[in-house]
């Protein structure tokens, strides 16, 4: 082809038949009919596809009733609203505690990542415990309600899985977590749970799990009435049972219940439950104690 061919296509869409026979010679007088009957059936099948279909009625919206139609209710939770946070390191987490009035705070305790706070909804984490270098392992972390700069923190955490590591008692910060100090329990080593009175922030119970590999005293419920000067131990079995958490009575704070817990932890086994084991309740501000059974409770070794 010594020459060049130009040519235009025309408002239809085909090259003229001339042209192509300059361009392609005698390939395209060969090809050109068949390109042009294809191009047409092409043009034919895509026009018909576009066109709705006749006397097809649409498919109706399952009904609020219907059966596996899904429903929701207002203020139910819905998993397209939960999206991970983080903070992105630390290792596993047991410990979270939000804030009363404060809807974008939150404490953070990580299993091997010590103390993080956000207070923009989980969008920045700042860690808080790294000055602590005993320890960075956290189990339990409450913040008191009538104080939220007053923060305590157990550390040790209670999952007791083959690769845990030990804290050394319970921490508090009273400048909303810039700060700690150790203020007792130093022997016990996995604590399961911690809270703080709704209105004073000096009171505080303990769940202490103990060593997680062997046997140890200072392991039950543990109460102080002054900020963690002074601990009493007002709940225990022996020194194979800890206790894995305890709560207030949301009504009265003077009732309480926790639960002791007989464990042990061993390379190669691990023994969950005993003799030890069971649930008890408190009604004068945890200092007498009631073991609770029956009445629908399992019998038997929990």
């Amino acid at each position: 082809m010594g020459e060049r061919a130009t040519f235009q296509l025309k408002a239809s869409g085909t090259v003229p038949h001339c042209a192509m026979q300059k361009i392609f010679g005698a390939a395209g007088r060969v090809l050109l009919p068949g390109l042009i009957a294809f191009s047409f059936a092409l043009a034919s099948t895509i026009s018909e596809a576009a066109k709705p279909e006749k006397n097809k009625s649409p498919i109706p919206s399952p009904s609020p009733g219907a059966t596996g139609a899904r429903t929701e209710r207002p203020g139910q939770f819905d998993e397209k609203l939960w999206s991970e946070v983080g903070p992105f390191r630390g290792g596993r987490g047991v410990a979270i505690e939000g804030v009363s009035g404060e809807p974008n705070t939150y404490y953070f305790g990580a299993v091997a990542g010590g103390v993080w706070k956000t207070t923009d909804g989980g969008a920045n984490w700042k860690p808080m415990f790294d000055k602590q270098h005993s320890t960075s392992s956290i189990g339990a972390i409450a913040v008191a309600p009538s104080d939220h700069n007053t923060i305590y923190a157990g550390s040790g955490e209670s999952a007791l899985r083959g690769n845990i590591t030990y804290g050394d008692g319970v921490y508090k910060s009273v400048d909303g977590g810039r700060n700690w100090r150790n203020v007792g329990l130093k022997d016990s080593r996995q604590i399961g749970a911690l809270i703080v009175h709704p209105e004073n922030p000096d009171i505080v119970f303990v769940s202490a799990i103990g060593h997680a590999f062997g046997p140890n005293p200072e392991r039950g419920v543990y109460r102080t009435t002054d900020g963690g000067k002074n601990w009493t131990k007002v709940l225990g079995k022996d020194e194979n049972t800890g206790a894995i958490d305890v709560v207030f009575d949301p009504q009265n704070p003077n009732t309480l219940f926790a639960a002791l817990y007989q464990v042990r932890r061993q390379p190669w086994f691990f023994s969950s439950g005993g003799s030890g084991s069971g649930l008890y309740r408190s009604t004068d501000a945890g200092t007498t104690w009631q073991h609770l059974e029956g009445h629908g409770l399992p019998d038997g070794i929990l």
